[in-house]
């Protein structure tokens, strides 16, 4: 198996995107972004937003939605916390550094997980969906948004070669539906109940599990 990313690897590769993530990063997710929201919105409740980065999702939030964000990156933290001021977003009610597989946050808290581009970006991606079900209420629903690895092609042998210059940038771009599959089955409390693909191309997808 090609190495790993490792938690310091990520908080520092995104130490290093905060100045300029919005203008690189910022249009290329804007469909797959409004597309959770919405989802989280009509949901409604307490949301948690995770890898929540520069605060560019909390302004598209309705202000009756809840919204705790948390991030690894202390840099990307900060603009967020700027944004909240500049824009006076009196919906958030907190913005922390931690660690998505460890989050500090009781069982059940939350009415939806929002997670944009987050489990390619993560050392333990089974683990850390286990701690975002755990921080769902039952009935809750966890919704990503993410890049899907092809099982075959041109397309899969692309991100194989990518894939040790992705994980110095911060992510893993092999990352196969399967591994969401077998860790459903594994978790046993949750039902998928939605897979979108989205722009560009179909190569990331919004998916939905609600817990049981």
């Amino acid at each position: 198996m090609a190495q790993d990313i490792d938690r310091a690897g990520v908080a520092k590769a995104y130490a290093r995107w905060a100045p300029i993530y919005d203008l690189v990063f910022g249009p290329v997710f804007d469909h797959g972004r409004k597309s959770t929201i919405a989802v989280a919105d009509a949901i409604g409740g307490r949301v948690l937003d995770v890898g929540v980065g520069t605060g560019l999702s909390l302004s598209d939030y309705s202000p009756t939605t809840r919204i705790c964000g948390v991030d690894i990156s202390e840099p990307m933290l900060r603009k967020a916390q700027e944004r909240v001021r500049a824009l006076k977003l009196g919906n958030v009610d907190v913005l922390s550094v931690m660690d998505a597989k460890q989050l500090a946050f009781p069982d059940g808290t939350f009415d939806a997980v929002v997670a944009q581009y987050v489990i390619t970006a993560v050392p333990d991606p089974e683990a850390t969906l286990d701690d975002f079900v755990r921080v769902l209420r039952p009935g809750g629903e966890l919704i990503l948004v993410n890049h899907i690895g092809a099982e075959s092609g041109p397309r899969r042998l692309f991100e194989l070669a990518f894939a040790p210059i992705a994980r110095r940038l911060g992510w893993r771009p092999e990352f196969p539906w399967r591994r969401l599959v077998d860790w459903a089955a594994r978790h046993g409390g949750v039902t998928l109940t939605e897979r979108r693909p989205m722009p560009p191309m179909g190569h990331f997808s919004l998916i939905r599990y609600r817990k049981s």
